[in-house]
């Protein structure tokens, strides 16, 4: 059996821009994490928690409760990390490195979201979550069929009130899908939610989501701070780590979503280097957000309009 340990990528919100003053968090949404083969799975949190220990001794050592002290993924992984904090890439790596020892693998799957406010893009953040949460558990079970193993699904604990809303609609979408596509049996429960406290899994996973949320940030914002996370010798061992059922799906964009480690590539296809001046450097970006919101409500509203004309 496989275990698959995972976290949010990013926050379900809205996002406008890097500059604005409130939609300015993260331009996807998804979850990333790990899979390992269950009789690896303790010993590889044995060997994150020695080398958490070890990098953050003098802080665990100043914690109120040392053995539940973590060190967050967004905090792991800032702008100025190569340069301040070299040894958080060197364990990350080799963290990495000995999953993929273990035949483990990394995993994300991400939405690309509408740039604008919610009134803009007509944004429900739970209809968002769902959807994120349903593929991600897709392509788990598609990776778990692939090795002919089944697979328990494990995420970070949330309050009581939203795991209740979310398990329902999560068995239901195992069950439901599972009659059409066999792969959704490989998934023998829905995910468990674990308080990342008591789990060095499910810390890691935490910190795979953050890096992966780095690499989509790089991709997909042009001024993006994380180009280091492209660089070969920052992270080497994340190159071929990736599932082949990882995926940042773009929104609308006339070039190909980005699979597996397509997200680690320095060459960006949604930001190609211009050989001359782009046109819309010099619109106000407010106005192309303006520009592009009217254009995503005429798309809805003429598929709203296709959808109520007769079927022949």
């Amino acid at each position: 059996m496989l275990l698959a340990y995972i976290d949010e990528i990013g926050e379900p919100g809205a996002f406008v821009d890097r500059s604005h003053d409130r939609f300015n968090t993260s331009p996807a949404f998804g979850y990333a994490g790990f899979v390992v083969p269950e009789a690896g799975a303790r010993h590889f949190g044995s060997i994150f928690n020695e080398a958490k220990c070890a990098l953050f001794a003098s802080e665990m050592a100043a914690a109120p409760h040392p053995a539940r002290w973590e060190k967050k993924g967004a905090s792991l992984l800032r702008p100025d990390t190569p340069r301040r904090f070299p040894q958080h890439l060197r364990v990350l790596d080799s963290l990495v490195r000995k999953l993929r020892g273990m035949n483990g693998s990394l995993f994300y799957y991400a939405d690309e979201k509408p740039l604008g406010t919610p009134k803009q893009t007509g944004l429900v953040v739970t209809d968002r979550e769902t959807a994120a949460m349903r593929e991600a558990l897709n392509r788990i079970a598609r990776h778990a069929d692939s090795r002919a193993s089944n697979v328990m699904v494990m995420i970070d604990q949330i309050n009581e009130k939203t795991r209740a809303e979310r398990l329902p609609a999560m068995y239901g979408h195992i069950l439901g899908r599972g009659g059409d596509f066999p792969e959704m049996r490989r998934i023998i429960e829905p995910p468990m939610h674990v308080d990342s406290v008591l789990s060095s899994n499910i810390q890691f996973a935490d910190w795979v989501a953050a890096c992966a949320g780095r690499a989509i940030d790089y991709q997909l914002i042009k001024g993006s701070p994380y180009q280091w996370v492209t660089d070969r010798r920052s992270l080497p061992a994340l190159r071929g780590a990736f599932t082949h059922e990882s995926k940042l799906h773009l929104w609308r964009r006339a070039v190909p979503d980005l699979n597996h480690s397509e997200i680690l590539r320095p060459e960006r296809t949604v930001h190609p280097r211009p050989a001359g001046s782009l046109i819309a450097d010099g619109v106000d970006p407010a106005i192309l957000r303006k520009i592009r919101a009217a254009a995503e409500r005429v798309h809805s509203r003429d598929a709203t309009d296709r959808s109520d004309l007769p079927q022949s």
